[in-house]
């Protein structure tokens, strides 16, 4: 069955330029192309599309209020904004009703690989295996007060870095932690912060907010305990993981949009394993008994005892609360890259080299599993082979920062 995606420009030059960068895929793609918001959403009326690329600055509607009309209205449409450079104030008011961001202009090849990598995440998530471990599950973490006043902040027409540092002072313990984090080595910043303002002036609010978000659902879990498994260790690891991602999407000379993605995707990519550690701690105590008695890897244990795996839980709750496709593609195939469509880069590609090396170093106490290997053909397929030792030296170099600055 062909997939429908709709184009939304108020210019007619590039909706013209988009049907002819696209005729080829018309085999497999319906495509409708709208001048407006108010064009786009007669549309969508009249028939349900899976997918919206919309641009940021057009008159009467603009790219912010038709995607969260869209979002209101269909909300399993997968949406995307084609923007130019200028749009930033825009795409930091459309945060939570965009699954990704596109920069114009924009080629087709990158284009239609990150359609057709929003459709294969779907199709992860509908597996029938994942479904059924999600109904086991009785405790997912709940999205804390303090966070969502500050996504409501963000979405607000004058979103302010003063403002987001006032919610987050309010929780005396939460200012203190993200302050501890943002001053240590892992972040490598040249002055002493002293208040959350501040560290969302420096950080940039994506990567504050996300900050916030994993302190508070790792306190939900603090009570977790399973044999074999250390939930200052699982922290710790994911927070070098997110870390490391951020250094290599800044060595690639990627965009902040980019490079905050590849943040957010590292730091979160293991929360299926810490939402599996909460709802069954014998089960997973199961699996760390097979990793070590069995010489398993970890996905294959994991499979083994609930028919499914961390990485398919993490993209599942992500994708529930709304990331964008970046960092839920990231949860889904970081152990296992080449399972995901795609020819170009991202912050999957970060973060799978990452997580594989901070897992070969052993740093933060980790429990020992038997290490996952880098996936050679999928590194090689998006051109960064060759990178390799670099990378390694890179995050090398932020794991031994991290270790001396305590974790």
């Amino acid at each position: 069955m062909k997939k429908s995606i709709l184009f939304v420009d108020d210019e007619t030059s590039v909706l013209d330029g988009l049907q002819r960068m696209l005729r080829h895929k018309r085999e497999s793609w319906e495509m409708a192309f709208a001048g407006g918001g108010a064009q786009a959403l007669a549309l969508i009326k009249a028939s349900h599309f899976d997918v919206i690329v919309s641009d940021m600055r057009m008159p009467g509607m603009d790219g912010n209020q038709l995607l969260t009309t869209v979002m209101e209205k269909s909300p399993d449409t997968i949406r995307f904004v084609l923007s130019g450079h200028a749009d930033q104030e825009l795409i930091y008011k459309s945060i939570g009703s965009t699954h990704q961001y596109l920069s114009k202009p924009c080629e087709a090849e990158v284009l239609i690989n990150t359609i057709e990598r929003a459709f294969a995440i779907r199709d992860l998530l509908k597996k029938d295996s994942l479904k059924n471990l999600v109904t086991h599950i009785r405790v997912i973490p709940s999205l804390p007060d303090l966070y969502l006043q500050v996504v409501a902040e963000l979405k607000s027409p004058n979103a302010s870095t003063n403002r987001v540092g006032q919610i987050i002072s309010k929780d005396i313990g939460m200012s203190a932690k993200v302050l501890q984090l943002v001053n240590s080595a892992f972040f490598g910043l040249r002055r002493h912060v002293n208040d959350p303002a501040q560290a969302a002036s420096l950080l940039g609010l994506d990567i504050l907010k996300s900050l916030v978000l994993m302190v508070q659902v790792f306190s939900q879990m603090e009570k977790t305990a399973v044999t074999g498994c250390s939930l200052e260790a699982l922290w710790s690891h994911s927070l070098l993981v997110g870390r490391c991602a951020q250094a290599l999407a800044k060595q690639m000379h990627q965009d902040k949009k980019e490079v905050d993605d590849a943040f957010m995707a590292g730091l979160f990519h293991d929360l299926g394993k810490l939402v599996l550690m909460a709802n069954m701690p014998e089960k997973y105590g199961q699996v760390m008994k097979l990793i070590s008695s069995k010489y398993m890897k970890l996905s294959d244990a994991e499979l083994h005892i609930f028919e499914g795996t961390h990485d398919e839980v993490g993209a599942y709750l992500l994708g529930l609360w709304g990331f964008g496709d970046p960092v839920v593609e990231a949860a889904a195939f970081h152990h296992l890259p080449s399972a995901c469509v795609g020819q170009q880069s991202s912050a999957l590609t970060m973060v799978h080299v990452a997580n594989v090396v901070v897992s070969e170093l052993k740093v933060a106490g980790e429990s020992a599993t038997v290490p996952m290997p880098l996936d050679q053909p999928y590194l090689e397929r998006v051109g960064v082979a060759g990178a390799l030792p670099e990378w390694r030296a890179i995050c090398t170099t932020i794991c031994e920062q991290g270790v001396k600055d305590g974790g």
